[in-house]
């Protein structure tokens, strides 16, 4: 799996964290899943492609400044949650936030 895939994965489960426990949503919400369509598009179109670092250390940032402020949002309240529910998704972005 290329590193595209994986950050679409762990945004993913970032946004269902989010909305699940945050929100109280069984699933997502309209609102969620726009910005998660959102998300995997800049992924899907970031220049640095496999070889990008973590979104906060890019020195390009893609997100129009509302998404921007709702994704640091989503990932202010689940990014220390994540070390419960996907411990391996944790270690890797630490990895790749350390070892670009």
């Amino acid at each position: 799996m290329n590193r595209i895939e994986r950050e679409k994965i762990t945004i993913k489960q970032m946004i269902e964290l989010y909305c699940r426990h945050k929100e109280k949503n069984a699933t997502l919400c309209d609102e969620c899943n726009r910005i998660l369509n959102y998300a995997c598009r800049k992924l899907d179109t970031c220049r640095y492609g496999n070889r990008k670092s973590t979104c906060k250390k890019c020195p390009v940032h893609c997100y129009l400044p509302a998404y921007r402020a709702k994704i640091r949002t989503i990932m202010r309240y689940s990014g220390p949650r994540m070390l419960f529910y996907h411990p391996l998704a944790v270690i890797r972005h630490w990895i790749i936030s350390i070892f670009p």
